[in-house]
């Protein structure tokens, strides 16, 4: 039990840790398109990152045999998940015309302009989690965190499967445990990478005219899936150790698949209307989101 706790604040920790993002807001009052677009880059170069650095080089570890079978079928299952569960939630009718977070319309962006070049009222193509703060409706924030955890469990499973070797030797000496290496190159990851992601879903709540905790509330309620995912996921692979490179691999391919089709095609529509259509802005932030990640290859 002590174990599952302290999965839990990890998790929770990383949850916290998107709260930050919309922490700028009350220096400044708006972020150009520029930094928004850098900004999905850096969340998605530091989950890259963590899935090919960490997850996959763990998995590798734990396989055995030429052909690591499991994690290619965890890999394989994490992508599979993601895609079933997006197309479930693009058939459900929540109410509106918002669009749910991390999500992506095709031509969206076209069809938020009217015809004399402006744009419509922002709240049309605000995240399902900020309309509902707005509307302070519980009924369909309770159905938003069902949808928010197709895009955040998978982190939070990747925190749960890096805690597997958590109290055994030669890991770091945390709160009396000896936390494994792994798990805090996770933890930090997910928690830097949560950073720019709350800073995303506060962007349309300011233009809302939302209270800046308001907007720190929303940012941490949509990650708030995490660390339920890690205790799951951490019981598990302590449970059946033997399932370890399937953990790893489930996180790992769930959260590039993520980057592949939704960080990044968020960033490109985002960027639209930027020289180059933004894919400058997003390299750079990528590459910034990757070099974070490299001293934590060497703790």
């Amino acid at each position: 039990m002590e174990n599952i706790v302290f999965v839990f604040v990890a998790g929770l920790i990383t949850a916290l840790a998107t709260g930050l993002g919309a922490i700028p807001f009350f220096f400044v009052e708006d972020f150009s398109d520029s930094w928004n677009v850098a900004l999905w880059g850096i969340a998605s170069g530091i989950m890259v990152s963590a899935s090919l650095f960490g997850l996959v080089n763990e998995g590798l570890a734990y396989s055995s045999g030429d052909i690591p079978t499991l994690m290619l079928g965890g890999i394989l299952v994490g992508i599979v998940l993601v895609e079933a569960s997006d197309r479930i939630i693009d058939a459900v009718d929540v109410g509106g015309n918002h669009r749910a977070h991390g999500g992506h319309d095709n031509g969206s962006h076209d069809n938020a302009r009217d015809d004399d070049g402006g744009h419509d009222d922002e709240i049309e193509e605000t995240p399902l989690e900020a309309a509902a703060f707005a509307e302070a409706d519980l009924k369909k924030l309770v159905l938003i965190l069902g949808i928010l955890t197709v895009h955040s469990f998978p982190e939070g499973v990747a925190v749960g499967v890096s805690f597997a070797e958590l109290g055994l030797d030669g890991g770091v000496p945390i709160l009396g445990l000896s936390v494994p290496l792994l798990a805090v190159f996770m933890t930090v990851a997910i928690s830097i990478h949560n950073i720019p992601e709350g800073t995303a879903i506060a962007i349309p709540m300011r233009a809302m005219g939302l209270s800046k905790w308001r907007m720190v509330g929303a940012a941490v309620f949509s990650s708030l899936p995490q660390p339920i995912g890690a205790v799951i996921s951490f019981v598990f692979v302590t449970w059946a150790r033997e399932f370890l490179p399937f953990g790893f691999g489930f996180a790992a391919g769930a959260m590039v698949y993520l980057v592949a089709t939704e960080f990044i095609p968020e960033a490109l529509e985002t960027g639209a209307d930027l020289p180059g259509g933004g894919r400058r802005e997003l390299l750079v932030g990528l590459l910034a989101g990757v070099v974070a990640m490299v001293p934590l290859l060497y703790v």
